[in-house]
């Protein structure tokens, strides 16, 4: 299982910790933002194929940011799986 941390840019959310295994995510962990919201997306994708939670993710935007912390998890998920 390989650990991945990431600095999401433009949202509350400081931090956002995550696990993949054999392209599933695991322990999906956010420090900051709102958060019962970001528990909760933690246990739903909990055994989730990355790309298709990436895919699911991306754009998702909170109150005309232009990026939210899903969005941002898309982000750091795509950067991941890149390297």
């Amino acid at each position: 299982m390989k650990a991945h941390s990431y600095t999401p840019h433009g949202v509350c959310a400081r931090q956002i910790t995550f696990d993949i295994e054999d392209g599933k995510l695991h322990n999906v962990r956010f420090v900051g933002g709102c958060n019962g919201n970001l528990k909760a997306i933690g246990k739903l994708l909990e055994g989730a194929d990355a790309r298709q939670a990436a895919k699911l993710l991306r754009g998702n935007d909170c109150n005309g940011k232009g990026t939210s912390c899903a969005d941002q998890l898309a982000r750091a998920l795509e950067q991941a799986m890149e390297s």
